[in-house]
């Protein structure tokens, strides 16, 4: 090693441009391999959006005594369902049963008192 090597490795600015770049190249590299995580995450994300609306019917049903649903004939039709056949099923609640009998009565609330008679609670 030269003179100049070794006052180079004392020298505390040399240390520090030598630190900052490697820890440039450090976070650049990690940035790099986040956003290949990211890519790939949403092309997998993307793929089963794909399969699920290419394959699927989205309807909103109501649930029935002993927990039953009805899919609409028009999506049984277009999907090929028939009695018997096994199909998945997803849910994603909307709204609870007395929580919409609660807007209801209030939504009727409103029209009564906008027809002139009963009050607003």
């Amino acid at each position: 090693m030269s003179d100049e090597e070794n006052q180079n490795k004392l020298n505390p600015a040399y240390l520090f441009r030598k630190t900052l770049k490697s820890g440039t190249e450090t976070q650049a590299e990690f940035l790099k391999r986040m956003a290949s995580m990211q890519f790939e995450t949403m092309q997998g994300f993307m793929n089963i959006l794909q399969t699920i609306t290419n394959f699927n019917a989205v309807f909103k049903a109501t649930v029935q005594s002993n927990g039953r649903i009805s899919i609409p004939e028009a999506e049984r039709q277009a999907l090929g369902i028939e009695d018997g056949d096994l199909v998945q099923v997803i849910i994603v609640p909307l709204e609870k049963g007395k929580e919409r009998s609660r807007i209801k009565d209030d939504s009727q609330k409103f029209q009564t008192k906008q027809e002139g008679g009963g009050n607003i609670e």
